[in-house]
């Protein structure tokens, strides 16, 4: 019997290929293969949204393929992922296969399983079913409403608000929970506080702290204490007492483990604890469920990683408490398994939690075969697996209330710890905090009521201010998402990729920074389509298809309630005048483009002209502040810098800072915030001569610039020293595509801006020759690349370092990594994807097939049909080769 399984990646094809013997055919799709053309009329909802779906090139080709497999098989099995997505790219596939009657009287079965191990695969070919039609109308509904959103939304963006890309309906929605954070901590107001603390003693010596509690019979808080006055007489009072134990109360407590991992909470956990971010937590996953190879054998080690269940298997929750019990001993076992409930509202959706597929391969064991990330991220799925189903910690707090006697103030103190009587979990996991202040409690010493107390040293008054609120981290963005209910499991990651590729935010120490572009698209977004970036409206959005993936609701009733009022909302916008744009942008930005003045004075006043009423204004390159008078006043900065620069440096009244003067010149060399970014330049413009100007590198802080770091910018270029084979001068300098080193109309980039200043002859020189060996014909050459394995088309598939960044390439066609993509850590099959994608967008042309001596005369025949030529030169969607994300 001859059966064809279809699956998403061709590793997984290897692998399940191997487990299920000569009978099957595993073949891949290589993710989606349709997708929506990106042109009008893809969604009509004039014909009760119909979709027009495309195939591009590439995945033509395979669907051929898979079409010669399938008209000569006994049976068709679908074996794409576990979730929605999955769901629908067996759909596509059957739908394709249907209507090249690739499918006569063949059985359709669909399968899933969660591992990629040899039983869970034979145990899922063992239960199969039909494709789930609800899940598919749910992805259906989700991507026929990005796609309304995104293709009718984006226009306006582009024709209202020069610079903005485009808006999605989460990413938007996202982009606003960071965008309303950064204006809460510039609104953020500081208030002072003082805190009391006692260093004491027992009658027996040993130390401990307590904090002032209550005075005059009033319960003193973290903000009671206002000033420094009230500080001092408090403190006073306590140094003028007699200090007793009043009461001492112990609590027995417990502290339960957490739940195995859901795509969410593994994400934050990563980030807290590993700095990953939530794309390359994803993408390590993947490797790991996708397995290794063991014993000549391909294993997945850990479950499916998209899924917001918090359950496991009974059979792994056995062998978790089966390694507990070896390894800790039974104190460790609870009584009886622990159950956890799952979270999500579709509990068709409701997978595994993400846990190792054998709990019996330790970290320790899977270190040598993996590479740091990949071992890393096993360590954190495996400890938090099984420290799930490990007996609780067991806590004793203890709380001392201390008397004060003797003073003409009542006063008390309380001194708190924490004592862990019995590790439990703890032993083996502890979860990570956002909060990095987080401090352990000390263990209190023995007392007892009635004990004197002796002050080891004066009272402590610290004054301390209130902070605003943190930035968000991907992790508590993450974590703040899935409590609103915006998005899904599988979204997160790909949703915080989008914010950052299109430059609506930056990542700085960590935290997510809105610029200026994802604050005016937010703004806008408030203005003209407030519903739609609502918490509730897209959370109320995502149970609607939760409902429909649950067969309670019609999908197309879903897309009509959203469509009727989005329209409308769309047609009102395209008569906006520019003029009611910046009033309305002007009006919800006003505090961040024009804060509060120190004197009190209009922020809106121009002060080189004194007449002039500063306003947001929109132009070619985006978005700036300029002057009302202009012509007559030219006075223009980017948003913000009035507050303290581009980069938070602080500037004069016309937005420039002094930063001191050229020792050879005496011109003032000073700081600017240009329309383009931060510069330096050397004294004022004098008659027809423009003064020496630098633009700050990539990496350089405005804020940090000193008079030194400047000089250095205007020095430029730097003189190396000569050639020693030509007796040319070797020039460092920075140019548009970062630092550099010039010789004889040569040029070579250097690893960063600061080596244009220490570079010597001798790695210049170096530097130089090795270009000129990569066969580099001026700047723009790359260097020869790293190869990763052969394409299935032939030809070999490399990854270089570009001047715009890492690429891939096979034949002559280059394909940039996305934002946020390792080099080091790309595979062939992710580089293969990126190179088909973009040579089915008309992206160069990949290398001819070599002659396919070995294939039947059948295939070569195929091969030259005129029909192949044709599919090959179709338009392609964007991005059909991966899973379409929100």
């Amino acid at each position: 019997m001859h059966n064809v399984v279809i699956v998403e990646s061709p590793a997984k094809a290897k692998t399940i290929n191997k487990y299920l013997g000569s009978d099957y055919e595993v073949l891949a799709s290589y993710g989606h293969v349709r997708d929506l053309p990106a042109k009008d009329g893809s969604v009509d909802p004039e014909a009760d949204f119909a979709m027009l779906w495309e195939i591009d090139g590439k995945s033509a080709q395979r669907l051929n393929e898979i079409a010669r497999a399938v008209k000569g098989a006994d049976r068709l099995i679908l074996a794409t992922d576990p979730d929605r997505e999955g769901e629908a790219i067996s759909w596509h596939v059957l739908e394709v296969l249907r209507a090249k009657k690739a499918i006569k009287d063949q059985p359709v079965e669909r399968v899933v399983f969660n591992a990629i191990t040899k039983q869970a695969i034979l145990d899922a070919m063992k239960k199969p079913r039909e494709i789930d039609v609800a899940l598919v109308d749910a992805y259906l509904a989700r991507r026929a409403l990005d796609y309304l959103v995104g293709f009718n939304l984006s226009p306006v963006l582009w024709r209202k608000l020069p610079g903005a890309r485009s808006a999605g309906r989460v990413q938007s929605v996202a982009l606003r929970l960071v965008c309303e954070r950064e204006a809460e901590i510039e609104r953020f107001v500081p208030r002072e506080y003082w805190s009391l603390v006692a260093n004491l003693a027992t009658p027996k010596g040993e130390a401990f702290e307590a904090r002032i509690s209550s005075a005059d019979g009033r319960k003193i808080g973290r903000l009671d204490i206002p000033d420094e006055a009230t500080a001092k007489a408090l403190k006073a009072a306590i140094e003028a007492s007699d200090l007793k134990v009043s009461s001492v109360e112990a609590k027995p407590g417990k502290r339960n483990p957490p739940p195995p991992f859901t795509t969410s909470t593994l994400q934050q956990e990563a980030s807290r604890k590993l700095g990953l971010a939530p794309n390359r937590t994803m993408q390590i996953a993947q490797r790991l469920y996708e397995g290794i190879d063991l014993g000549g054998e391909t294993v997945g080690l850990i479950t499916y990683m998209r899924t917001d269940g918090v359950d496991m298997d009974p059979s792994a929750v056995s062998a978790v408490r089966a390694v507990i019990g070896a390894d800790y001993g039974d104190r460790y076992v609870p009584g009886a398994p622990r159950k956890y409930l799952v979270k999500a509202k579709n509990a068709q959706e409701a997978h595994e939690a993400v846990r190792p597929t054998d709990p019996s391969r330790t970290p320790k064991e899977m270190a040598k075969r993996l590479d740091d990330d990949q071992a890393r991220l096993y360590d954190l799925i495996w400890k938090r697996t099984v420290a799930s189903q490990m007996e609780s910690a067991e806590v004793e707090r203890t709380t001392v209330d201390i008397a004060a006697t003797g003073s003409a103030r009542p006063i008390e103190l309380r001194a708190s710890g924490t004592v862990v009587t019995f590790d439990g979990f703890l032993a083996l996991y502890q979860e990570g905090r956002d909060d990095e202040d987080d401090e352990e409690a000390k263990r209190l010493p023995a007392m007892a009521a009635g004990d004197p107390l002796k002050r080891l040293a004066p009272v402590a008054a610290t004054q301390h201010h209130t902070e605003p609120p943190p930035r968000y981290t991907e992790a508590a963005l993450v974590k703040r998402m899935e409590e609103l209910g915006i998005g899904r499991p599988s979204t997160y990651a790909a949703t915080l990729a989008v914010l950052r590729d299109r430059e609506y935010v930056k990542i700085d120490k960590k935290r997510l920074v809105p610029d200026d572009k994802g604050r005016l698209v937010t703004a806008f977004l408030q203005s003209f389509f407030d519903r739609y970036v609502e918490y509730d409206f897209t959370a109320a959005l995502e149970e609607q298809l939760d409902k429909v993936s649950n067969h309670e609701l019609d999908w197309k009733e879903v897309l009509r309630a959203f469509w009727k009022d989005f329209a409308g909302a769309v047609e009102s916008t395209k008569e906006l005048r520019f003029a009611q744009v910046i009033d309305a942008l002007n009006e919800i930005l006003g505090p961040y483009i024009f804060p509060p003045k120190p004197d009190g004075s209009n922020p809106r006043t121009c002060q080189v002209c004194g007449t002039g009423t500063l306003s947001l204004k929109l132009g070619k390159f985006g978005s700036f502040v300029g002057c009302s008078n202009y012509p007559e006043c030219r006075y223009t900065r980017p948003l913000g810098a009035d507050s303290g620069g581009e980069d938070g440096a602080a500037t004069g009244p016309d937005g420039v800072k002094v930063l001191g003067q050229d020792p050879e010149t005496g011109l003032d060399v000073t700081l600017r915030a240009g329309r383009f970014g931060p510069y330096v330049q050397l004294g004022e413009p004098a008659e027809k001569e423009k003064p020496k100007r630098s633009s700050l590198p990539k990496g350089w802080s405005a804020a940090e610039l000193d008079l030194e770091g400047a000089l250095k910018l205007l020095s430029l270029p730097r003189l190396v020293g000569l050639h020693p084979e030509t007796g040319k001068p070797i020039e460092a300098n920075l140019g548009r595509y970062g630092p550099y080193v010039s010789h004889d109309g040569s040029y070579a980039n250097l690893d960063t801006p600061e080596e244009v200043f220490t570079v010597g002859l001798n790695r210049a020189v170096t530097v130089i020759a090795e270009k000129k060996e990569r066969g580099g014909r001026g700047r723009g050459a790359a260097p020869a690349g790293r190869a990763l394995g052969d394409h299935p088309d032939g030809g070999a598939v490399t990854v270089h370092a570009g001047r715009y960044g890492p690429y891939v390439k096979h034949g002559s066609v280059n394909a940039t990594l996305p934002k946020g993509s390792e080099a080091d850590a790309l595979t062939l099959e992710d580089a293969i994807k990126l190179v088909d994608a973009k040579a089915a967008a008309g992206g160069g042309k990949k290398p001819a097939r070599k002659a396919a001596a070995k294939k039947p005369a059948s295939e070569k025949t195929a091969s030259k049909k005129p029909a192949a030529k044709k599919a090959a030169k179709k338009p392609a969607a964007a991005k059909t080769t991966r899973k379409a994300a929100e």
